[in-house]
Formats: structure tokens, sequence, C-alpha cells
């Protein structure tokens, strides 16, 4: 992925269409990232007006999207979903069927259900329009639960930060756990929320119960090599299992079983990445128990095997120089 187009519109969202800018559109060649030709384009070039009233000068028409290898849709105003500019749809038509990435941001993803492109996918968006789209494209499997969803090369995401979400898991599948963290970094944000995490909570859960589950957490991570059993993260929460699975649900959005296997994988993206341990090492390491439970969670999670993602994303060579 060289190249990057980011689509506004009148009455553009200012955050999310900073997040765009923000993950794809900075010069961090310091730190080892490669830089994407990132262009900000619109089908009427000129004064575009964001939902804050303020203007800014978009040079770019849509002929660069039309070749760029990752599309981005920012949200469009509430007005405009029911009669979405035809040269947006042809756009993500055209995105969509020569395998560009795709991406939409919150409402964005309306341009996309427009254009047909999602139906018969999952998808999301802000948990707010999630009915509202439902009714209006019942071909789409909406999920309102979630931050945001990959079906194929079509990424949607949820609203304001579920974005940054969005575009550092294409960043990782891109560029590798390793580049996509130093950019989280700079970012300063969690490096990996996986999709599947909530929304938001119905209930607020009590700080106190927060805080001993955000320390489990991290205590789950440090000890990630061994054998973790609910049983045992309960105990260790000084709560019965039951109560713990429901709790650890409703804040992390994810069984601690499915939150358990995402972080085993980002330990072995890591190491792969960064050593030239065999499978069998890194699945004990990781606790996998064997190499052949780390290829089965590496390719049920990324889609891919362990050797195939190293031969791709290996900085060993990068890392010993910095030594």
């Amino acid at each position: 992925m060289k190249t990057v187009a980011c689509v506004i519109d009148d009455g553009f969202a200012p955050f999310e269409f900073g997040v765009a800018c923000e993950a794809f559109g900075l010069d961090r060649s310091d730190d080892g990232v490669p830089n994407f030709d990132f262009r900000i384009v619109s089908a009427d070039p000129g004064p575009v007006r964001s939902k804050l009233g303020f203007t800014i000068n978009v040079e770019h028409d849509l002929s660069f999207a039309y070749e760029a290898d990752l599309v981005i849709f920012c949200p469009l105003p509430r007005a405009t979903w029911t009669r979405v500019d035809p040269r947006l749809i042809d756009l993500a038509r055209d995105a969509a069927a020569r395998d560009a990435w795709v991406m939409s941001v919150c409402s964005g993803s309306f341009v996309l259900a427009a254009a047909g492109v999602l139906d018969g996918r999952r998808a999301t968006t802000h948990w707010m329009y999630a009915h509202e789209m439902a009714a209006m494209y019942p071909q789409v499997q909406i999920d309102p639960d979630v931050l945001y969803v990959q079906d194929g090369r079509i990424i949607t995401s949820a609203g304001t930060a579920a974005g940054i979400d969005a575009c550092l898991h294409l960043l990782r599948i891109e560029l590798g756990a390793e580049l996509a963290n130093r950019i989280a970094k700079r970012m300063v944000v969690p490096p990996q929320r996986d999709g599947g995490q909530a929304q938001y909570v119905d209930r607020p859960i009590p700080i106190e119960a927060s805080g001993s589950l955000a320390s489990v957490a991290d205590w789950a991570v440090q000890n990630i090599r061994d054998e973790l059993s609910v049983d045992l993260l309960a105990g260790h929460a000084h709560m019965s299992p039951r109560t713990f699975a429901r709790r650890f649900k409703s804040e992390f959005g994810a069984t601690p079983a499915s939150w358990l296997t995402r972080q085993r994988v980002i330990q072995a993206q890591r190491m792969l990445e960064r050593t030239d341990y065999g499978l069998d090492r890194i699945a004990e390491e990781c606790g996998f128990g064997s190499a052949g439970v780390l290829r089965q969670s590496f390719a049920r999670v990324l889609g891919t095997t362990p050797t195939a993602y190293r031969a791709r994303f290996s900085c060993r060579d990068e890392v010993m120089a910095a030594v």
C-alpha cells in the first residue's frame, strides 16, 4: 500500500478527517515508517466546509482516488444519507471492484452501503446510526456493538476514536506489528484495541471493578506464556468465574479466551518480526503450547501463516543494527 486518498465533502467531521490525516498523512520516516502518497480529494475541489463551519481548500478531484491503494470515506452529514453523491458511489464501486482497500469512518459507511459494496457483508457504523442504516440497507449485516469490522478488503469503523483503531488495524496488516506500534506510540494511543471490543457499555462498571479487570489484563499479558484459565484469572480478580467472564466481556468486548488468543497472536507477531526463533519456541513463549496451535490461531486471526508473516515483516536485521 503506497497511495492513500481521503475523500471529504461539505459537512465533513473534523476529528474523523484528522484521524485519517494523522494515521496516513504524516512523515514518520525518522521512525523507520515508510511514507504514503496521501492526498485529500473531493468531488468538487476548492473550499470544502466542515460541519463546524470552517473551510479547507482541497486541491485534488477524485481522479487520484481511482488509482489509490486505499480510499477512505469520511463521515457525511445526515441530510445526505438518502441522496449520496453519485460520484462518490461510483468511486466506492470502482475501488471495491479493483480490490483496493476501502475504509469508512463513522457515517462514511453510508457511502459504501449506497454503493452496494456492503451487500451481504458484515459492517458497522456509529451505534447511534446503526438502526437507521439497518432499516435503509437490510442487505447489510450491521453490527452496532463493535469498534470496526474488516470483511475482505473493506473496513468499516464506528465513530470518533474507533477510526484510530481501524487505521492501526490496517497499518498492522500492511506494515507489521512493530511499525504499527511505533505509529501508535507517536499518536499516544493504545497500539491495539480489537475490533470486537464494545463501542459502549450499557451499564457503567464500578471504578473498582474496572480497575481490577485492567490490572488483571496487564497481569495476563505479563504472564502470557502460562496457562491462563478463566478460573485462574477470576481468582486473580477476586471474583467468581461467572461474574469475571461477564464483567470481562462487558469491559473488553470479547470473552477472556478470545482476548487471550489475540494477545498471544500479537506477541507472536512481534517475535516473528524481531527474532529468528523457531515456531516451537515462539509457541511456547506466547502460551500456545505447540506450533500447530500457533499456526491455527494465526490463520484464524490474521488469515496468514507465521512463516509467510515473518517473510514479509521480519525486521531482525534492523533490530540487530540498532543494538
